[in-house]
């Protein structure tokens, strides 16, 4: 049941939902011990219930915490079955391409950020398993924030779901399992297509398709349906023609390589 407006987690009074997808529901909420909002992911019953999932999130988001880098949003701690997040203001790339290419400078400048947070976390052995759009927000200052950095591995579940058509994002069981598919099936990676095992390249992947969306304004992989994606990730190559013709020629070589 969502949240109402008013109600409390511990010290924390929900303010307003935020959004919600497969790790739950997602609230603007204040802390009134340190007088600051925070952003409030309440996760799902099913898994708030089941101990053993949830110390293994715990120890997972406990190494999560440890990350500290200015593009990548930091996690605070936990309260009861939420976590306890940075807030970020401003659009996620989703809302900003919304089949609209981003100026090439822009673009390139966020591209920057984006890279730099992945390279941090890679140095770390930390994967996200799970970049898009949507978990991507730009300040109105132009700070790039990665949201959601690893929480794919930490919510893995070793049970299949069951509709996984219910959601873009497939989380049918541990990452790093050969035989199992997780992300994001248009920002995926081809091994991760194939159920193979999660490492950096599957970020790196994402990166690049998440770029080409950005300088293009559409998807570099597109289907009808989830098993048309994947068919278009593990096939088809992008429509290179669609990147601006300003696109300078060090992006055109990178985008294909990554």
């Amino acid at each position: 049941m969502p949240l109402a407006a008013g109600s409390r987690q511990g010290p924390y009074e929900i303010l307003a939902p935020i959004g919600a997808g497969g790790m739950g529901e997602v609230y603007r909420a204040r802390d009134s011990k340190l007088k600051r909002d925070v952003a409030l992911k309440v996760l799902p019953a099913a898994f708030a219930s089941d101990p053993d999932r949830m110390a293994r999130f715990r120890r997972e988001a406990e190494l999560l915490a440890s990350l500290n880098h200015p593009n990548i949003a930091t996690i605070y701690g936990f309260q009861d079955n939420a976590l306890v997040m940075e807030l970020i203001d401003g659009l996620t790339l989703s809302d900003r391409v919304m089949d609209r290419a981003i100026p090439l400078e822009e673009s390139l400048k966020m591209a920057r950020q984006i890279a730099e947070a992945l390279e941090y976390a890679h140095e770390r052995g930390i994967i996200h398993r799970d970049l898009k759009p949507a978990n991507v927000k730009v300040t109105s200052d132009g700070v790039v924030k990665v949201l959601d950095f690893g929480l794919a591995k930490a919510v893995e579940d070793p049970a299949p779901s069951a509709n996984a058509t219910d959601s873009p994002t497939i989380t049918l069981a541990a990452a790093t399992r050969a035989g199992v598919i997780l992300g994001t099936v248009a920002y995926m990676s081809p091994e991760q297509a194939h159920g193979k095992n999660a490492d950096r390249r599957a970020d790196i992947w994402s990166f690049g398709a998440l770029f080409y969306e950005m300088l293009s304004g559409g998807q570099a992989f597109r289907g009808e349906s989830i098993s048309d994606t994947l068919a278009s990730v593990l096939k088809v190559e992008p429509d290179w023609n669609r990147l601006p013709a300003t696109t300078p020629s060090a992006i055109r070589k990178l985008l294909p390589d990554v």
